[in-house]
């Protein structure tokens, strides 16, 4: 499962490259903004704490966010294991890490390059 906002243009493209790459159908998407996510996901973490990253649960229950998720969810599908393989590299994660913080600090900034309005309503770029 991966825990994602569902209001940002850029999690939603990151979510259909995923899906249209999923073709075991290994990767189950829940918005963070539906009522029945929390549930459903049986991860107990603050909203701040969920909005700030996705968060990937594997099958054992074990919980990974930001940067370790999306290169979980890389690890479930065929044709993105090369990529899997280099981002295990030695001095990657780091790397890794920081872009990925980039990138969820300023993604709905990003989103309006995908065609999301320009502004912000309901605090929704606040992480």
């Amino acid at each position: 499962k991966a825990l994602y906002d569902g209001q940002c243009r850029v999690c939603q493209a990151t979510r259909r490259l995923v899906e249209a790459l999923d073709w075991r159908h290994r990767v189950e998407f829940l918005d963070l903004h539906a009522p029945q996510t929390r549930q459903a996901s049986g991860i107990a973490l603050d909203a701040e704490r969920l909005m700030g990253a996705i968060h990937v649960l594997d099958g054992s229950g074990r919980v990974y966010a930001g940067y370790d998720g999306l290169r979980r969810m890389l690890r479930e599908l065929p044709l993105c294991l090369p990529i899997w393989l280099l981002l295990r590299l030695p001095g990657i994660d780091g790397l890794g890490r920081r872009g990925y913080r980039f990138v969820a600090r300023h993604r709905y900034r990003m989103s309006r390059w995908l065609g999301s309005p320009s502004d912000c309503a309901a605090d929704r770029c606040r992480l």
